[in-house]
């Protein structure tokens, strides 16, 4: 089973939402597993973990297999509180849909590593946003189309309230076809962009106070002690370069590149940011650099933006500096790289 650390480690919880779609439709599941040196042991185990990488793999092979434009948002029907390990059970015994939602960002690791969690407030509203860790871009869109289809649909099971939507949805990857947004609106029933720069739910504030079906202060309390029980024995440390690398890619993508502010994020200071990420042998400018050349592939790869674009939304001063920063990590020039994929 092959691994890439830069992606920390995947619940089998998580990754049965999809296997679950993939079976409906048909597909070989074992066989889809077998290709990703996935054991059908491991498979069938939810509290078992897999390198992120493995994860990504598979969901490129149901890319693949299933040729299913929608296959993220249709995999959060499959949604189930096992699929959030231990922190489904805790969000189940909490008071208030709120109460459940101020759980995920402590917890979420012990779903995966694939991406971060952040909440915050813009008058009436709440901004609920995820920043996807993942690399392959087109897993990115089906991972990302996943986290919020499940949350969405675990939301109304939580608090018995199919009625309730939210009031619009921003996703940063790029529209499935006119054919395909049907499917969106369907499921959330409310207006959805494509495109945009951050992956964000917008929920009326009041809805926070909504009650949930099954309080039990004391049930959640314990399971709180397991879920830090648990985050210990994963080590909390292993994880944090792939929260900061996710964040860098959020601000990437707004062209912008401050360590100050991503320290900022994580509630510490620059020199202790750096300190925590030499303790997984890395540092910013390592992360900055990794980053950049995935989505510098990226846009070469899938876009025909031209070179000055690029750079500027890449945090470059000049296009002069992103050639020869590109060049430095592939071996050749944008240009080059362009040619190879056919883009020019």
């Amino acid at each position: 089973m092959t691994s890439d650390n830069r992606l920390g480690a995947a619940s089998v919880a998580a990754i049965q939402q999809y296997l679950r779609l993939a079976e409906t439709e048909g597909a070989d599941v074992a066989g889809l597993c077998e290709s990703v040196g996935l054991s059908p042991a491991i498979a069938g185990d939810p509290s078992a973990q897999v390198p992120g990488e493995v994860f990504q793999q598979l969901i490129r092979q149901m890319i693949n297999t299933l040729g299913d434009p929608i296959l993220g948002l249709r995999s959060g029907d499959f949604v189930q509180p096992g699929s959030y390990s231990v922190l489904g059970y805790i969000t189940m015994s909490c008071a208030t849909l709120g109460e459940a939602i101020a759980r995920i960002a402590p917890y979420e690791r012990l779903v995966g590593d694939m991406g971060v969690t952040g909440l915050s407030q813009s008058g009436d509203s709440m901004l609920l946003t995820w920043h996807c860790g993942y690399t392959d871009a087109a897993v990115r869109h089906h991972m990302i189309d996943n986290v919020f289809a499940s949350w969405i649909n675990y939301a109304r099971w939580l608090g018995n309230v199919e009625d309730v939507s939210p009031l619009w949805v921003d996703l940063e990857h790029s529209s499935p076809g006119t054919l395909w947004e049907a499917a969106y609106g369907e499921r959330w029933r409310c207006p959805v962009r494509f495109s945009q720069k951050t992956n964000r739910i917008c929920i009326p504030k009041s809805l926070l106070q909504h009650p949930l079906r099954t309080p039990d202060p004391l049930l959640r309390q314990t399971l709180e002690d397991h879920a830090h029980s648990r985050l210990a024995a994963l080590g909390a440390e292993k994880g944090f370069s792939t929260r900061v690398r996710s964040a860098i890619h959020q601000q990437l993508r707004a062209g912008i590149t401050r360590q100050d502010m991503v320290a900022e994020q994580f509630s510490m200071t620059v020199r202790t940011l750096q300190r925590r990420l030499n303790s997984e042998g890395h540092s910013y400018q390592s992360l900055l650099d990794e980053v950049r050349r995935e989505m510098a592939c990226d846009y070469l790869q899938r876009t025909t933006l031209p070179f000055p674009d690029i750079a500027l939304r890449l945090g470059f001063s000049d296009v002069r500096s992103f050639h020869r920063s590109f060049k430095t990590w592939t071996g050749v020039t944008p240009g080059s790289y362009r040619k190879v994929d056919g883009k020019d």
